[in-house]
């Protein structure tokens, strides 16, 4: 065998091992770190806006941007992979646990709206890692990240700790883009994933500039923009799943046999989170 041909696929197995490393070294970094608490005045939201009676109503009803997503999801993808399906549940769960917690923000109701997000994340994670990685138990995924996320909600709300809660939420940004590019995922799916997930980035910023983007726009919120830039992240994901239901327009047919050239076994197609 020649030695550059055996130096590759010694590199390629290293390569398959470094999602585990990275989730561990950031779960080591938050342990070192210490607990975090949330901020003292987490639920001084700065839309004041009243609409027909309804308090927060930016905020409150920007939700509705997650349920449409949820929706159009659930009715254009099925059938889809275990851990997709969980994603577009958790959520249309997501816009009725906000609205709810927005409605009359305390850390009780908080609860109802940090557990479909920490879902979401779990049922997004296991879609990806399941079409990415062969071989894998897909269902099995998706219980061991939703029981995380229900326990990282769990030991913010008895702990006063975001640790478990913040480490869900930081996962996606990291392993989707490491998964998509260890597995050389089709280029239309890393655009689209990229796209999803700098979306999502720029939210969580306008959640930390709540006030100061009110204060610079005048007319809405940086919660209220969060809520429309996560709801839009998630569409363009579940635009991409609709995508990929048609004639397999960014080779979808050679990934699911070939897993992107990592000399891993084939999957059956009827194995295939497209094709249950």
């Amino acid at each position: 065998m020649p030695v550059c041909h055996f130096a590759e696929r010694i590199l390629k197995r290293w390569l398959i091992h470094l999602p585990l490393a990275v989730t561990v070294a950031l779960a080591a970094v938050l342990a070192a770190h210490g607990p975090i608490a949330q901020f003292a005045h987490y639920h001084e939201f700065g839309d004041r806006s009243v609409l027909m009676g309804v308090p927060h109503a930016a905020d409150v009803l920007s939700n509705l941007a997650f349920a449409a997503v949820a929706v159009w999801g659930l009715f254009r993808v099925r059938p889809v992979g275990h851990g997709y399906q969980f994603f577009l549940d958790a959520l249309l769960l997501t816009a009725f646990g906000s609205g709810f917690y927005h409605l009359a923000p305390d850390d009780a109701r908080l609860v109802w709206d940090r557990l479909p997000i920490a879902l979401a994340c779990a049922g997004l994670l296991a879609g990806v890692r399941a079409e990415c990685v062969p071989g894998l138990h897909e269902k099995r995924d998706v219980l061991l990240l939703a029981v995380f996320g229900v326990l990282g909600v769990a030991w913010w709300r008895y702990e006063a700790d975001l640790r478990p809660y913040l480490l869900l939420q930081l996962l996606p940004l990291v392993l989707i883009p490491l998964w998509q590019w260890i597995y050389r995922a089709p280029r239309r799916d890393r655009i689209a994933f990229a796209c999803a997930l700098a979306l999502y980035a720029v939210a969580k910023v306008a959640e930390l500039y709540d006030r100061q983007v009110l204060a610079a726009l005048g007319v809405i919120s940086g919660h209220t923009i969060k809520h429309l830039l996560a709801a839009g992240a998630a569409a363009v994901i579940v635009g991409r799943l609709i995508e990929r239901r048609g004639p397999d327009p960014a080779g979808l047919a050679h990934f699911q046999q070939t897993r992107w050239g990592l000399g891993v076994p084939v999957v059956p197609q009827d194995q295939t989170p497209f094709h249950r």
